[in-house]
């Protein structure tokens, strides 16, 4: 039975490391692809910034954990068919439960920032942000665009 919880932490610490790797959206995140990328530069004024949340991952990853774990679990409860219901029902659960978990513990809190470009134009960009007091209406920032991307720091 060691050895079971053993293994049940090692793949759950494995599998939710591998969720953990994925970059973050805030206006001073980059990716790797974009990186040494061209950005339009333009500059405007905050018109608003609103509080949000941005909704967290649900990868195949936090489900297989949850599977696996909840499988395992099921499979130390009762014999024969009992112990296969119970197999069964565990995996379920537990891809369920892992899946609803993994989503809360990456939501971000984000910013859904509208700025009056000095173009004219006016954009509504949403971005993860650490502190929510980050933009101030009425701020000057600058906004940089790659393609459908855009990411807003201040000026």
């Amino acid at each position: 039975m060691k050895g079971l919880n053993i293994t049940v932490l090692s793949i759950s610490l494995i599998c939710f490391g591998l969720t953990g790797c994925v970059s973050g959206l805030q206006g001073s995140s980059y990716s790797r692809s974009e990186a040494r990328q061209v950005q339009e530069v333009e500059f405007g004024a905050v018109l608003s910034a609103k509080p949000v949340i941005i909704e967290g991952r649900r990868t195949d990853w936090g489900e297989l954990s949850g599977v696996i774990i909840g499988g395992i679990a099921g499979s130390s409860v009762g014999e024969g068919k009992g112990q296969e219901i119970a197999t069964t029902l565990g995996a379920i659960g537990g891809a369920v439960v892992a899946s609803v978990a993994e989503e809360k513990a990456t939501r971000a809190q984000g910013l859904e920032l509208t700025i009056n470009m000095d173009s004219g134009e006016m954009l509504s960009i949403v971005q993860e942000v650490d502190d929510i007091n980050q933009f101030q209406k009425g701020q000057r920032v600058r906004v940089l665009m790659q393609g459908t991307l855009a990411r807003v720091s201040p000026e």
